[in-house]
Formats: C-alpha cells, sequence, structure tokens
C-alpha cells in the first residue's frame, strides 16, 4: 500500500488546500485521491444495473470493513504501546496527508515508537516509504526538468537560500520523548514576501516532514500545496505550491514533523550521566553555525532573524530550559507538563536552545536585575562546584553593561554544565551552555591555570551575548566580527576580574599573538574574512584565525586608535545595529567616524581591508644604514616559513603582499629606552630617519608587540639586543623581552635568521624573574624539541635547555599546598613561573625535578592522600607516568574512574598518555572511542597527547590512519574538531618516510578536510626541510657553546 494510501486511512482530512488540490488531480471533488476516488469515478461511469456490478460493490464494501478492522487493530496496538505522539500527529489529521509523491519517505524515517520502544518501522511501512519516496524523488525530478528547460539551476540546489521570503516569527511547540530519544515538533512561521514565488524553500535535515500547510493571514483562505520534498544535498525542504504566493502579503507556513534525539554532537542531541549509580539522560542542542535545521525547519542563515516563541512538552520529571523565560506552565494528568516561553527579541537561528534535563541550580541577581542561574548535575550544585561561575558572570554582565553602554537584552541568563559537548561552549543568547570542564570549578583541586582557564571561557561567551547574539554577522564569511571580538575580550574582562594578571598586555601575546601567526606563517593560511560559498565552506571558517587572528588584529586597531577611542567606536557600532546583523565594513565606518570625532582622519577600511582580506603577516626587517646618519632602511614582506613557497608562488615576487603596517619604533642603549614613535610602512622598502642614532644604540620595532606582525633586525642590531638583555635585561619591556624570544625562534625556523641567534637569547633568562618571557620560551622551545626528540643527538640539546633553567629551579623551588582564594591574586604571576620552571626542569629530566615528581606520587600511592600541590599536578602526574612503573599508570587509571571532580579527571586523563609502555598507550587509544570510558570531546585530546609523546607518536599516527572512517564520522561535522584532531597527529611528523605516508594517506582517505590535509603536509614538509637545512648547523653550534 502507497504511504499517501495509509495515511488517508489513518486520518481525516479537513483542509481544502490539500483535499481540493489532491482531489482536482484525480479527477473528482470530494473524495480523497487514492482506490475509493478511483473506484467513485469508475462507479460513475458504467451501468449500475447488472449482477456483476453488484458483486463488485460487495466486495468493495468487503474490503472497506476489512481496512476498517485493520486501522482498528493497529490503532489498538498503538495505544498498547503507549504511542506518544498523539499532538503532532493529531495535528497532523488535522492538515489532511501529504499530496500524492510528497516527502513521506525521504532520509528521516517517520518514527513513531512507543514510550521505551526503539525507533524504527515495521518492514511493510518501510516499503511503502520506499515506494514513497520514490513517487516523491520522481516529483522532484519534474520541478528539475521544467527549471532546465529555464536553463536556470532550481532554488533548492543553490548553495544559499533564495531571497523571495523572510520569516518574521516562529511558533515552535515541541514534545521530547525522553524514554526513546524522539521528538516531534510543529512549527508556524509567519513569512513576508519579497518577490512572487510558488517555492518555499527552508532548512530542514534528517528529519520526517508529517504536514505541511501554507494559508494567508487574516483568514484570507489556505493556499493549495501540490507537493513537498526534501533535498539532502543542500540541506533543504521545498514546498511547491499550485500558485504564487504574492507580493508584500503574509503567510503561515505550518509544518508538522518528527525527529530523533541524537546520540551525537549537534542539533538536538543526547548525553547522560550517572547520579548514585543510576544513568541519568538529558536533551540539549547545539546549533552553531548549521544545526538548527535538524532540530526544527527553519530559514537556518543568520541573516534571517525573526522572533520566535517555544513550547516544550515532556515528563514532568524533567525540566526544560529556553533563550527565554518560562511564561506558564501546563500540567497534565498523565505526567506530562508543557513549559511555554516567553517571546525572544529579533535573532538568528543558531543561537536559538533548548535543554531538558533534570539538573538543579542556584542563582543571583545583577545590579541591573538580570536572574542569573547556573544549572548542572545535583551533586555538582551541592558541592558548590558552579559557584565560582556564577558569581563571576554577574560580576561580568555588570562590566560590559558598563564598557559597551548598552544593557544585557534579556530578563535571565542560565549557564547550562553539560558532561558532553563538541565545544567548551556555546553562547546562545540567555541559555548559554558549557561542557563541565571548562565551567565546573571546585576549589580544593582546581589549579590557578585551571581557574584562569574557567574564568576565559565564561568571559568569552558573555562577551557574545553583545558580539554575536545582539549583533550578528551577516554571513560567515566575518564570522570574525563575534570570534575575534570574543577572543580579544577574555583578556579585558579577565583583567577586570584580576586587575593584576596583565593579561591583555602580556599573556595575550604568548596565548594568542605567538600561537596564532605559527598557523599564518603557512603558505596554505587563509584570509580573516573569506569567501563561503557552500555548507562545507562553513565550518572551515571557524578556525584559529577567525578566533585568535581577529583578536589581535582588533587589539591592534584598539592600540593604534587608542583605547578610549575605540571603546566609544564599540559603543556607536552596538548601539546602531542592535538587533540587527552588521558587516565588516559597518564597523569600520563606525570606527572611522568615532576617530573623525576627536580630529583624527583615517581611513580604517583602507587599513584594516589588507590585513582581513589577504592571507598571512608582514616580518618588517629594520637595517641600519652604516653610511648615512640616523638613515634606516624599513623592508615588510610576506613571512612564511616555506622558503620553496616563494618560488612555487609567483605573487610572493611581486607587490601582491603589501600592508599598511602601524611600526612603533623605540631605540635604547645599556640604561635606557627612548618614547616610541609610529610610523606608517606601506611599501616594500622605505628610509626613515631616526634621531638620536648612536653607534652604540639598538633600534627595538613593534613594542609591547601590539602589533600582528614580526620583526627582523640585521645581525649587528641582534646581537646589541643579546648584549643589552644579558646585562640589564629591564630595560626592555617584558612584553617586549617575550616578543624577542618568539621572533627569533620562529625567524629561525624559517631560515631568516642562523640557528644559534635563539639560543643565544634565552642564555639571559637565568636572570628573568618575570612569567611572560619564560613562558615564551616554553612554548617556543616546544616545537623545536619536538623537531630534535627521536634524534641520536636529542641529548645535546636537552643538556643545553637544563643549564638555562637549573639555576632558576633551584631559586624558586616546589610550591606547598596551600594555595587558597586569598592568594590567587597576589601569587598569580610569582606561581605560573615556578610551574612553567619546573615544567620545563621535569620534562627535559633534571634529576632532582624527578625524585620530587616520583616521591610525591610514592606518597600519594601508600597512603591514599593527594598532598600534590594544586599547581603542578599535572606535570607530577604526567613525570610519574614516564618514569614509573605500570602499577603506576593503573593507579591514575584507577583514579580517573572513581573520582568526580571534572578539573582533576582531565589531567588523570591526559597524565596516562605519558607513559613510555607502547603497549600501555595502544591500550589507551584503544580505550579512547569507547564513549562510556572517555568523553567524545576528550578522546581527541588522548589522541593528540600520544601524538606528543615521542614513544606514542607513531602509535598515534597509525591510529590515525586505522580509525579515520570512524573519526572523520563522529567529528567531521563539529567545526574545528577535525582539524584539531588532523594538525595534533600530524604536526611533529618529521621524516620522508612519514611524509610519505601522509601524502599516501590522503589520497585515499581526504573526504571533506582538504584544507586541514592541506595545512598538515605543508607543516611536515617545513619539519622535513629543516631536518634537512639546518639541524646540523644547530647540533654544531650546540655542542660548541657546551664545550665552553
Amino acid at each position: 500500500m502507497a504511504l499517501a494510501e495509509k495515511r488517508q486511512k489513518r486520518s481525516s482530512f479537513t483542509p481544502m488546500m490539500i483535499e481540493e488540490d489532491a482531489a482536482l488531480r484525480n479527477g473528482s471533488r470530494g473524495l480523497p485521491p487514492g482506490p475509493w476516488a478511483d473506484a467513485a469515478a469508475a462507479a460513475a461511469a458504467r451501468p449500475r444495473t447488472t449482477e456483476r456490478h453488484i458483486t463488485v460493490h460487495k466486495r468493495l464494501v468487503l474490503g472497506f470493513a476489512v481496512s476498517i478492522v485493520a486501522l482498528l487493530a493497529v490503532t489498538m496496538v498503538a495505544v498498547l504501546l503507549s504511542v506518544r505522539f498523539e499532538e503532532c500527529s493529531a495535528a497532523a489529521a488535522a492538515d489532511g496527508p501529504p499530496p500524492a509523491g510528497s516527502n513521506g519517505s525521504l532520509p528521516g524515517p517517520a518514527r513513531q515508537p512507543g514510550a521505551g520502544q526503539p525507533p524504527g518501522r515495521p518492514a511493510e511501512e518501510e516499503a511503502a516509504a520506499a515506494r514513497g519516496g520514490e513517487e516523491a524523488a520522481a516529483e522532484e525530478e519534474e520541478e528539475e526538468e521544467e527549471w532546465q528547460r529555464r536553463r536556470e539551476p532550481p532554488p533548492w540546489t543553490r548553495p544559499r537560500l533564495p531571497r523571495h521570503l523572510r520569516p518574521l516569527h516562529y511558533n515552535l511547540m515541541l514534545s521530547a520523548f525522553m524514554e526513546n530519544f524522539t521528538f516531534c515538533g510543529e512549527v508556524n512561521v509567519q513569512l513576508e514576501v519579497r518577490n512572487a514565488s510558488r517555492y518555499i524553500v527552508l532548512h530542514a535535515h534528517r528529519m520526517h516532514i508529517e504536514a505541511v500547510r501554507v494559508a494567508e493571514d487574516k483568514l484570507a483562505g489556505a493556499v493549495r500545496v501540490a507537493n513537498f520534498f526534501l533535498h539532502p544535498p543542500t540541506q533543504v525542504f521545498v514546498v511547491v505550491l499550485n500558485r504564487s504566493l504574492e507580493v508584500q502579503r503574509s503567510y503561515n507556513l505550518k509544518i508538522i514533523y518528527n525527529a530523533l534525539i541524537e546520540n551525537e554532537l549537534l542539533g538536538f542531541f543526547r548525553s547522560s550521566y550517572v547520579l548514585h549509580g543510576e544513568r541519568r539522560f538529558l536533551g540539549v542542542t547545539q546549533f552553531s553555525p548549521t544545526h538548527a535545521r535538524k532540530a526544527f525547519p527553519c530559514f537556518d542563515e543568520p541573516i534571517y532573524k525573526a522572533t520566535f516563541k517555544i513550547s516544550i512538552r515532556h515528563q514532568a520529571t524533567y525540566l526544560s530550559l529556553s533563550n527565554m523565560p518560562v511564561e506558564t506552565s501546563v500540567f497534565e494528568e498523565d505526567g506530562w507538563v508543557t513549559d511555554h516561553f516567553s517571546q525572544t527579541p529579533l535573532m538568528s537561528t543558531y543561537y536559538l536552545a533548548w535543554a531538558v534535563c533534570n539538573f538543579t541550580y542556584r542563582e543571583t541577581v545583577t545590579k541591573s536585575g538580570v536572574v542569573v542561574r547556573l544549572y548542572a548535575r545535583p551533586d555538582a550544585i551541592r558541592r558548590g562546584s558552579g559557584d565560582y561561575a556564577l558569581n563571576i558572570t554577574r560580576r561580568l554582565i555588570e562590566f560590559y553593561e558598563d564598557y559597551f553602554k548598552v544593557p544585557y537584552s534579556l530578563p535571565k541568563l542560565d549557564l547550562l554544565a553539560v558532561p558532553k559537548h563538541p565545544y567548551a561552549a556555546m553562547e546562545n543568547w540567555g541559555l548559554s551552555i558549557f561542557v563541565e570542564q571548562r565551567i565546573l570549578l571546585d576549589p580544593s583541586i582546581s589549579s590557578i591555570s585551571y581557574l584562569l582557564d574557567v574564568t576565559m571561557v565564561i568571559v568569552h561567551e558573555l562577551c557574545h551575548q553583545w558580539f554575536g547574539d545582539l549583533v550578528t554577522p551577516v554571513w560567515w564569511e566575518d564570522v570574525w566580527l563575534k570570534e575575534g571580538f570574543a577572543h580579544y575580550f577574555e583578556f579585558v574582562g579577565t583583567d577586570y576580574l584580576y586587575p593584576g594578571w596583565n593579561m591583555e598586555k602580556q599573556r595575550f601575546l604568548t596565548d594568542v599573538l605567538h600561537e596564532v601567526m605559527l598557523l599564518d606563517g603557512l603558505a596554505s593560511s587563509h584570509p580573516v574574512s573569506q569567501e563561503v560559498q557552500q555548507a562545507t565552506d562553513i565550518d572551515r571558517v571557524f578556525d584559529w584565525i577567525a578566533y585568535k587572528k581577529g583578536a589581535a588584529l582588533i587589539r591592534m586597531l584598539a592600540n593604534f586608535m587608542g583605547h578610549s577611542v575605540f571603546q566609544m567606536g564599540l559603543q556607536d557600532y552596538l548601539t546602531i545595529h542592535k538587533y540587527g546583523n552588521a558587516a565588516r565594513n559597518d564597523l569600520w565606518n563606525t570606527l572611522s567616524k568615532a576617530l573623525k570625532k576627536v580630529g583624527k582622519f583615517v581611513n580604517i577600511q583602507e587599513v584594516m581591508d589588507q590585513w582581513t582580506l589577504q592571507m598571512g603577516y608582514p616580518v618588517i626587517t629594520i637595517f641600519g644604514n652604516e653610511t648615512t646618519d640616523n638613515i634606516i632602511v624599513i623592508a615588510q614582506e610576506r613571512f612564511v616559513y616555506d622558503s620553496d613557497a616563494k618560488t612555487k608562488d609567483p605573487d610572493f615576487g611581486d607587490n601582491s603582499y603589501l600592508w599598511q603596517i602601524p611600526l612603533t619604533i623605540a631605540v635604547g642603549n645599556t640604561s635606557h629606552i627612548s618614547s616610541e614613535a609610529i610610523i606608517w610602512v606601506s611599501n616594500k622598502s622605505e628610509h626613515h630617519r631616526i634621531p638620536a642614532l648612536e653607534e652604540a644604540s639598538w633600534l627595538l620595532g613593534n613594542i609591547n608587540q601590539t602589533g600582528y606582525f614580526r620583526v627582523n633586525y640585521d645581525i649587528r642590531n641582534w646581537k646589541l639586543l643579546i648584549n643589552q638583555l644579558t646585562r640589564n635585561h629591564e630595560v626592555i619591556s617584558v612584553s617586549n623581552r617575550a616578543g624577542l624570544i618568539d621572533d627569533a625562534f620562529n625567524l629561525a625556523r624559517a631560515g631568516y635568521l642562523p640557528q644559534n641567534i635563539p639560543l643565544e637569547i634565552i642564555r639571559y633568562l637565568s636572570e628573568e624573574k618575570d612569567f611572560l618571557p619564560w613562558h615564551a620560551a616554553s612554548r617556543a622551545l616546544y616545537p623545536l624539541d619536538k623537531l630534535l626528540d627521536r634524534t641520536e643527538n636529542y641529548n645535546i640539546f636537552n643538556e643545553y635547555i637544563l643549564r638555562q633553567v637549573a639555576s632558576m629551579y633551584l631559586k624558586l623551588g616546589w610550591p606547598t599546598n596551600h594555595l587558597n582564594k586569598s592568594l590567587v591574586q597576589a601569587s598569580y604571576q610569582h606561581e605560573e613561573l615556578r610551574r612553567e620552571v619546573i615544567m620545563l626542569a621535569c620534562s627535559f629530566g633534571n634529576k632532582h625535578c624527578h625524585q620530587q615528581a616520583a616521591t610525591l606520587i610514592s606518597d600519594w600511592i601508600s597512603s591514599n592522600r593527594n598532598r600534590i600541590p594544586l599547581n603542578v599536578r599535572d606535570i607530577v602526574y604526567c613525570t610519574g607516568v614516564s618514569l614509573m612503573d605500570e602499577d603506576v599508570w593503573e593507579f591514575i587509571w584507577m583514579k580517573f574512574h572513581s573520582i568526580t571532580a571534572v578539573s582533576e579527571k582531565k589531567i588523570l586523563l591526559e597524565a596516562l598518555t605519558c607513559s613510555d609502555d607502547r603497549n600501555l598507550l595502544n591500550r589507551l587509544l584503544n580505550l579512547s572511542l569507547n564513549s562510556e570510558v572517555v568523553l567524545d570531546q576528550d578522546a581527541i585530546d588522548v589522541i593528540i597527547h600520544v601524538a606528543r609523546n615521542p614513544h606514542g607518536r607513531d602509535l598515534a599516527w597509525k591510529f590515525f590512519r586505522e580509525k579515520w572512517k570512524i573519526l572523520n564520522a563522529r567529528y567531521g561535522e563539529a567545526l574545528f574538531m577535525n582539524s584539531k584532531l588532523i594538525s595534533g597527529v600530524t604536526e611533529f611528523l618529521n621524516t620522508e618516510e612519514e611524509l610519505t605516508e601522509l601524502k599516501n594517506f590522503i589520497k585515499t582517505y581526504e573526504e571533506g578536510a582538504a584544507a586541514s590535509f592541506s595545512r598538515a603536509v605543508e607543516t611536515v614538509e617545513a619539519n622535513v626541510r629543516w631536518q634537512r637545512l639546518y639541524k646540523e648547523e644547530l647540533f654544531q653550534w650546540l655542542r660548541k657553546s657546551l664545550t665552553h
């Protein structure tokens, strides 16, 4: 029986828009289409007096009776199975059947399982669905043929939605069945018609559409639906009408559908946790960037802002949350409740959200009356693990309201801590969702670095309530407009909470600027603003270029504009565009106007387009002109690690890569440094006069590293700077000391500098008392260490680093375990410096450091009391696992399973990857894909950390290749999770054999991760080339240095 026929027998059809259209197509009026209409037509056309005709009618009556009995039997079975789709099914029945050949079977089959029953359909219904799918495919082919005749692509095959409709309001009603992980929904969309069309095209993916109705507002009557179908290649749902919708009219589109609450990480998905030995489930959403379409049919592009009214029906043992507060709750006698939420302001679909869970919460209120709640597992709330996050959220809302001069726009903000989530957090307006590890904090077992991590994630997501939610990018090509600002304000907001930490002036350099310049120095990089056409392009733009380069460019802009003028410009930008969308030119224009108000005339767009529309960044080289007094030559070129790229890409040879560079510069000597001057460099090479430039003076560019570029000097100036650091390093600022270290190591790695220069610079570190230069050195040494850690002469490099670290290690010693909240503010810089030095000492094999770590681990095992200082636990765990026997690994494994504090769980899991035992590393790799053992989002970190271990690098690389199909299926859609995995597993491969393996693997399995694999190949090629060109030069210098 065709699916359309089954639905006829199951429903009564009243809406004339479907009924009349279907009847007309079957040649009669008043009867639904199908065999009964055919029989009626046949009866009307034939004589009715013969006995044969009477027999036919008896058979028809008998067939009708059998069908009724069968229908009653099916209904009784459904009732016995406690089918929970009554509301959605009833609504579907009220709207009549889908037209013949509709999408009754296209991807996302009709699932109507009973309570506690697994979703699925009997074989005959599957067969009917298949027949319906064939009919729908035929209908779609007919429509496509019509467009081919017009020589135009059909609107549903295009990468962007057609612009003839605009959604004004969504009324979305959901029923969530947590016992079998299904849900059904009814969405009513109020549409405004901009251009006449008989097609409605919107997004829908992996769901089953039950019924569709289109009606004009104000009871003007229904618009008949000729057909509807899903088009999976572009993830859209197409409604074909019998007539065109009229311009400037308003219509209502009603769709009834059902789908699964998936066991994955995107759309409306499920997660779970264990409480008192019982596994409990929750349903939560992740819609950014393109996954709202998996939860309800919608116009899933950021430009289509609308208001939303959401209702969620669920069992009374659960609670539901959404962007807005609950307006009313309606309780039913059968233990179900429907929560009706207040209407949202204008917003995009990607930050709509809801959750169904049985969490508890704590609450606070801001000065302006915003109610802030943190929801989490009952045991976490009871322990107070969310109290820190709750308290700083209240303070940060007040900070942002004051900084932006724009109030927080909703009456409440809920923070939801979930066990499983693809990202650290998601900024849904009024309902921000965090993975537990990034929001729950137990002060008794959390380190300063973990507290900092939690703090910055919260600061980031709260900034999005303004940049992203209130003002949304027009399209994904400018995703950096929200992510760059949120990343920059991580440091500004943390400075507000902890003024002594100097995050924006110092930690920003090592954690953002230095890190993203590694990625952006690849020839295969891309601009911050990049063209987005296909759906696959959208995922690609969410990477560290958008986040960290975006933040670095914003910081550079704030510094050359002046922070107060910059702040005034942001206030104007948010006020002008609130509840709307904005593009980068809107920001540039507003900031240019802010500068005009204070009498400065800079075309911000002209300057910043060069930084946002072309990839990479410049290296400025400053040459002292020895023949002319006080004249220097300043040259710019694109920095790139791959020196061969200059010959491969003709653009490198001409003037196509040019930037307008705000170069700040100062002159110094042994005891003094001048105030900075700014030079705008816009040509390949320029001559500039620098006053007071004496023979013994040195030049320093990019003061405090506010600019997004590297600075190189002639060898004479480098030697003067090294001498200055050795004699009196404090003449040069902390930020510039860190910048010199990072620039020198990376310029040497790319071949712009001799290999000895960076190693000579870090000789002064034994006298360095500030954290930031040590942190910069540690980060710069790390990739060099990974290039050398499998070479036969590695011990030479190892010994050199230990000599630089030894004296500071002895001076600082080990921390005690008496860190509390009152000490955090005062001790941050000192404790982080001590932690950095201990990490270097243990990593490079300092004997005392190894003994201390082993002693602390042994004490924990023997006493079962963990007295290891909080701020170095991860270092001790890793060192102990690496040095000691398998029993220690098993002890850490046992603790990982038994402990509930998420901060401790994370570092225990990472410690297991430090083992020298390849069998244990293989065991851990295989266990990482078991979601019951390792959370999905943590498995990537396990694989990457094994790859960083020289004993496990080849194991992780082999595991990655063997399990790629599984990994790609799990993480392929989750923004940059795949990119992170590919980079993490391949970035330290450095032999010709490994490069060949990578290239051969890509030929077979690339599957959509082309950009990530392209970067991986370039990185490994650069590693291999460095080994060939510079490794021996480095070792020769090290041997010579160690003998003196």
